[in-house]
């Protein structure tokens, strides 16, 4: 189409007549230097018909292309579990058991990130640390620990006494050498990166799970099968509201106690068996003494600890408090997380204990993973997050 659409405009353009070509004969002899310019352009333009029938003369030496690619635009905006789920990136993307098996996904790739003592995480999303033994804490609810709510059962403290920030907790028994805990969050919308979290990290390693993921109390009970304490984040207004969005059921800054307590009652009513709550996001909200204290009565009243990431240091309240040192992988390349576990490690024996926080990239899984295993030789002792809390004062 397009050659024969090139004809009929040539063919409406017309062709010279031969007084015209007497003319340009005449223009070309009067000025030779236009000759030798038409002359270098014939020899040119051989040059190239040479190259188009015969190959480029430098095709057998070595050369190297890069393909550029603009990163993806970050929507405005997001909000819940597009924001817990970090929809958009090819890492933690939400997957079924129907598209994806326990040991791998597809579609990402084959790209390998090796790791120390003969390990490896893949772009794929399998993962090659082994699958641990299950060590089964208590199934929940227990008796006691819970009353009805609006929006389901909630938390409190038994008439006995008991409080679910020690019975949902993992027993820990010092052996007098430093303690080292970590906490990893954002489980429960991917089902890979979530079940890899329960079962190859040590039960010592503490989970923290979504409010908003689908089947929560399946994955609560999972991961306590496999001895972890389970934590459930509590998204919290951010510097960038509303524009950084963490969900309907964000806790404001200018939120009163009522307020608090209403979104309160919903998150915590997603599921039974966990010995506190989390912050996801919050600085903006870590501002506001009128909220936060209204948020640590709530968990006080229930008997549930409060452990946050470093953002809230600082802030008393709730049953019991922890806080933590740092976070270990905010820069997600195997090299910097094996940097920021060793900073723990580093701690740990100069303060007796240390205390990170992690979030559920495959490779933190599968790092972290292969750290915890020789932390007992290193002269450190792994324990859970909740041996970190302390009653009646800041963290």
């Amino acid at each position: 189409m397009f050659a024969k659409r090139q004809s009929a405009l040539a063919a409406a353009a017309g062709t010279p007549s031969a007084s015209a070509r007497e003319r340009l004969n005449r223009a070309l002899l009067a000025k030779p230097q236009v000759i030798v310019g038409a002359a270098g352009l014939c020899v040119v333009g051989a040059a190239a018909l040479f190259i188009a029938l015969t190959g480029d003369p430098r095709a057998a030496m070595p050369s190297a292309g890069a393909r550029l690619q603009a990163d993806k635009p970050v929507a405005e905006g997001a909000t819940g579990e597009e924001v817990f789920g970090f929809a958009g990136m090819d890492l933690y993307q939400t997957l079924d058991s129907e598209g994806v098996d326990a040991e791998g996904a597809g579609g990402f790739g084959d790209a390998l990130i090796t790791l120390p003592e003969g390990a490896s995480v893949s772009a794929t999303g399998s993962f090659s640390a082994p699958v641990r033994q299950p060590d089964p804490l208590p199934a929940a609810p227990m008796a006691g620990l819970h009353q009805p709510g609006p929006e389901g059962p909630l938390p409190r403290i038994a008439a006995d006494g008991r409080v679910p920030a020690q019975a949902y907790a993992r027993p820990f028994r010092s052996n007098g050498k430093p303690t080292v805990s970590l906490v990893v969050g954002g489980l429960g919308l991917n089902a890979v990166t979530t079940r890899a979290a329960i079962e190859r990290l040590p039960a010592d390693v503490t989970l923290s799970f979504v409010p908003y993921a689908e089947g929560l109390q399946r994955w609560v009970d999972m991961a306590r099968s496999y001895g972890h304490e389970v934590l459930v984040e509590l998204p919290m207004e951010p510097t960038g509201y509303p524009n950084n969005d963490p969900g309907p059921y964000t806790l404001l800054a200018s939120s009163s106690a009522e307020d608090v307590s209403v979104k309160l009652d919903w998150l915590l009513s997603r599921a039974v068996g966990f010995y506190g709550v989390s912050n996801y996001l919050g600085d903006r909200f870590a501002t506001s003494e009128t909220a936060t204290s209204a948020l640590m009565g709530q968990l006080r009243q229930r008997g549930l600890a409060f452990v946050d990431d470093g953002s809230l240091q600082g802030r008393p309240g709730a049953f019991a408090r922890a806080s933590a040192d740092r976070i270990v992988d905010d820069e997600q390349s195997p090299a910097a997380i094996l940097r920021q576990l060793h900073a723990l490690e580093i701690q740990a024996k100069t303060d007796g204990a240390a205390f990170g926080s992690a979030f559920s990239y495959p490779v933190t899984i599968e790092v972290a993973s292969r750290w915890v295993a020789g932390l007992e030789q290193r002269g450190l002792q792994l324990a859970p997050a909740s041996a970190m809390t302390r009653r009646g004062r800041s963290a």
